[in-house]
């Protein structure tokens, strides 16, 4: 499993690399305040990585919060004696 993360990597690193080679001519990004110059492939993977890690934030706050909530409110329905149970059984470490 491991070797095939490597080989997945390396394939999509070359890929990456290749697709930046075919694209490198300069664009010019015009930012208001400012003018930058950039090669095309580049600015292309980065706001495909900025979308990445954007829709991963989105789908990271529309799940998580709601996973924390749904796990406080069972920790809360949780019968007493057993709250108190499995608390003195993370403390004994299994050494009776």
């Amino acid at each position: 499993m491991r070797l095939l993360i490597v080989l997945l990597t390396l394939v999509f690193a070359a890929l990456g690399a290749i697709f930046g080679a075919l694209n490198s001519d300069w664009i010019s990004l015009d930012l208001y305040l400012r003018t930058l110059s950039v090669p095309k492939g580049a600015s292309l993977l980065l706001v495909l990585l900025i979308g990445w890690l954007f829709g991963g934030a989105m789908v990271w706050l529309a799940s998580v919060p709601r996973l924390r909530r749904e796990l406080r409110r069972a920790r809360q329905r949780q019968p007493e004696p057993a709250r108190e149970r499995s608390a003195t059984d993370k403390g004994s470490g299994g050494n009776e």
